[in-house]
């Protein structure tokens, strides 16, 4: 029987724009697997709220599907949010991107007012009860924060968005590049990445220390 741990990594699509930040999905998959841990990843089966053509920054006519667009950083070994289980992982994170503003939620369009995809909500809910650490980069935190009621995080120091976060019900802490904030009672760590105007190096920095952090409360 394998004693690795094992994480379930949700993505939101393909690219910082419309889906999952691409830097911060392939350098959490790299620190999980740095660090000795095997990982799973997974995606919700449905539409994009929109396309944006990441040269030009506009969004276009034309229609994606999340799961579809995650295989491709996942090289196709993708599933189904809809199949995770928390009792088969030990662990579970959300890269960023505007995918989890636009995809996994509605946070980019309603702030604090926002609702979230129902396969995510179900997903950390049940990681929560059943004790298995989450972790979350750049703007996924907002997504934890309207899951989870009190819980403490940060998306570094944009006031805005720490304003729509504390308005939820969450605390907010500010931090800066590579710092990790971790809430011991919920078992959420959390860091900036992105949401600080940050080098590719930071983003490797943020995500080897949350990855460290969430297997530390496996």
């Amino acid at each position: 029987m394998s004693t690795q741990k094992k994480v379930a990594v949700v993505l939101s699509g393909c690219g910082v724009f419309d889906g999952a930040e691409i830097h911060e999905s392939v350098f959490t998959l790299y620190a999980i697997a740095k660090a000795g841990a095997v990982y799973e990843i997974f995606a919700p089966d449905v539409n994009q709220h929109h396309v944006v053509n990441h040269l030009t920054g506009e969004a276009i006519e034309e229609k994606r599907n999340v799961l579809v667009e995650s295989a491709r950083i996942a090289r196709g070994e993708i599933k189904p949010l809809s199949e995770f289980n928390p009792i088969h992982y030990d662990a579970l994170m959300f890269p960023g991107g505007f995918g989890a503003a636009k995809n996994l939620s509605t946070f980019a369009f309603e702030g604090s007012g926002c609702t979230v995809n129902s396969d995510v909500m179900k997903a950390i809910i049940g990681a929560n009860k059943a004790g298995k650490p989450i972790g979350a980069l750049c703007i996924a935190p907002a997504v934890i924060a309207r899951v989870l009621e009190h819980v403490e995080v940060t998306i570094g120091s944009d006031a805005g968005t720490a304003n729509a976060i504390e308005k939820m019900g969450a605390k907010h802490k500010i931090t800066t590049h590579g710092e990790v904030v971790v809430d011991s009672n919920l078992k959420v760590a959390t860091t900036p990445c992105y949401m600080l105007d940050a080098t590719i190096t930071q983003i490797a920095e943020g995500a080897e220390n949350i990855v460290k952090a969430v297997l530390e409360m496996v």
